[in-house]
């Protein structure tokens, strides 16, 4: 039996020595690391993360601290708000609809679950992420506006979907009788308000600090990335230990920490929190294949299947027409944003905090919202390239005079 961190280091350096090789292939990381961690795991039996929980729930917690922070970091708004609207638009209406599109279909597919656990199953299944088809996002030929849109609703909407998920988990506790509704009460107003309050004096107060050491030249370029990483990190500790919100401490933290430093500091400042973000991330995706993916398919139902097929299709797909009426934007450019929103990292970190907190049907829950991110990894890392080469060959064949999407 081989160790759990000996793995986790064994899987990180194979993949970095085949990296090059690979990004030109259908092996996207994500999927890389999931394979080697159900191969390892459920197939071969060489490793048993189930004897580490700890240090499971520990890895997704520190993969999604970093990809909070290091997304809501690195965006500019002044940037965002000079170009067309179509990140504002997924966000502010594609994210709602999704969540409600998301909870509708989960009550008509399972029979009998409560509108609470449905609401759960559309939030936690909302967010995206761009690492699982990062060639639609990487490919240069696609339209910047639309790797843009894509990249800035990717970094923004785990961190905005956070309450939501804090708000019905919270609900699922009082139905269940592990709260009364005052403790819920208090809770949500110490989740939500406590953890936005706590992210906006580390996120301001630490910001400035750095800057102010930067402007200085007291602080060397190479520890001004180290400084952030200590900074998301303290974040996520501080909120935590006064049973906050971690998550969302982090991810208010980052927002305004870039907010403040940006422009201010060495230009790679931001590059350790994001390779940081990249790294855990792959390892959330190795722990996802080596201790929960086996499980996972063996208790996956008929009804599981068809909802995880209609999550990542008409769920997320009529959402973005409809942000998108009265853009006009063409049939190819809707169904190609449309198609690529895959489910990732934060759904399953959303899930580990389900398990956690020991909500009524909680592993009905997961295994729902895992068996998607299971199948979204598969078909939507295979398509991607794919996808970015027939999306790029289209628009250069359209006329481009026009600034706006065609």
């Amino acid at each position: 039996m081989i160790h759990p961190v000996t793995f986790v280091a064994l899987a990180v350096l194979a993949y970095a020595l085949l990296s090059q090789r690979l990004s030109s292939t259908v092996v996207t990381a994500p999927i890389f690391f999931a394979v080697a961690g159900f191969v390892a795991g459920p197939v071969l039996g060489v490793v048993d993360l189930a004897t580490d929980e700890e240090l499971l729930i520990l890895l997704l917690e520190a993969a999604l601290v970093m990809v909070l922070f290091a997304d809501a970091s690195s965006l500019d708004i002044r940037r965002w708000t000079k170009e067309p609207s179509l990140s504002g638009r997924l966000l502010g209406i594609g994210l709602p609809l999704t969540m409600l599109a998301g909870a509708a279909v989960a009550a008509a597919v399972f029979g009998g679950i409560e509108p609470w656990q449905a609401a759960l199953v559309g939030i936690m299944l909302a967010p995206t992420d761009a690492a699982l088809g990062q060639a639609v996002v990487a490919n240069p030929r696609v339209p910047a506006v639309i790797r843009n849109a894509l990249n800035v609703e990717s970094g923004l909407n785990d961190g905005l979907a956070l309450p939501f998920v804090t708000i019905f988990i919270t609900v699922g506790l009082v139905a269940g009788g592990a709260e009364t509704e005052l403790q819920a009460g208090e809770t949500l107003v110490l989740a939500l308000g406590g953890s936005t309050l706590i992210g906006l004096v580390a996120g301001l107060g630490g910001g400035w600090l750095l800057r102010v050491a930067a402007e200085r030249g007291l602080a060397a370029g190479s520890w001004q990335s180290i400084a952030l990483v200590a900074l998301a990190a303290g974040t996520f500790v501080a909120a935590d230990q006064v049973e906050a919100s971690g998550f969302l401490a982090v991810w208010v933290a980052g927002w305004a920490t870039g907010s403040i430093v940006r422009g201010h500091v060495v230009g790679d400042a931001f590059q350790l929190s994001e390779q940081a973000a990249n790294g855990l991330a792959a390892i959330g995706f190795l722990l996802l294949g080596a201790g929960l993916l086996g499980p996972i398919l063996a208790r996956a139902t008929p009804e599981a299947m068809l909802y995880a097929v209609l999550s990542l299709t008409v769920v997320r797909i009529v959402p973005v027409a409809v942000a998108m009426l009265r853009t006009g934007v063409a049939v190819p450019t809707l169904l190609y944003v449309g198609w690529f929103g895959p489910r990732g990292l934060a759904s399953i970190v959303f899930a580990g905090v389900v398990v956690e907190q020991a909500v009524p049907a909680a592993n009905a829950i997961t295994d729902v919202v895992l068996l998607t991110v299971a199948i979204s990894l598969v078909v939507h890392g295979v398509t991607a390239a794919w996808g970015a080469r027939r999306y790029a060959a289209w628009f250069e064949r359209v006329d481009t005079a026009d600034p706006w999407i065609p």
